[in-house]
């Protein structure tokens, strides 16, 4: 849905086009190379290792801040194997990764509240927040 969206926002490459014709439940390496691809098509620079994973941090916490994700599906969307690089970071990493299935019913609604909470103070402190959100949105 990301290079669908990329489409429609202008961004144009046969690699794109590509990638977003696959089919959900297409092959993770196939996706993989025509991403990188992509990105090579349109000048983009591939992030790091880290760079992508704090982008991954900023992007839920926009996505919870929004309403656009549920806490649920952030604590699911997230790889626990992301660098923190300030507290903000560590903090809203902290909170998600204390979600579980097994979390009690009287617990959830303080866990989500403090993960909204974690997400609202990372999207404040961000400077990743303006060059992400210029890209998806």
């Amino acid at each position: 849905m990301l290079a669908a969206h990329a489409l429609v926002d202008g961004r144009d490459s046969p690699a794109l086009r590509e990638l977003a014709g696959l089919p959900r439940r297409s092959d993770n390496a196939e996706i993989r190379d025509l991403y990188v691809q992509a990105l090579h098509e349109l000048g983009i620079p591939l992030p790091d290792e880290e760079a992508a994973g704090r982008c991954l941090l900023v992007d839920l916490a926009f996505g919870l801040a929004k309403g656009e994700l549920s806490p649920k599906d952030v604590a699911d969307r997230l790889l626990m194997t992301v660098a923190a690089r300030t507290p903000e970071e560590t903090r809203f990493l902290s909170v998600a990764a204390d979600y579980s299935e097994w979390i009690s019913f009287d617990e959830l609604p303080g866990w989500e509240n403090d993960l909204r909470t974690a997400a609202h103070s990372l999207t404040a402190a961000t400077d990743l927040g303006s060059q992400l959100r210029d890209t998806t949105d």
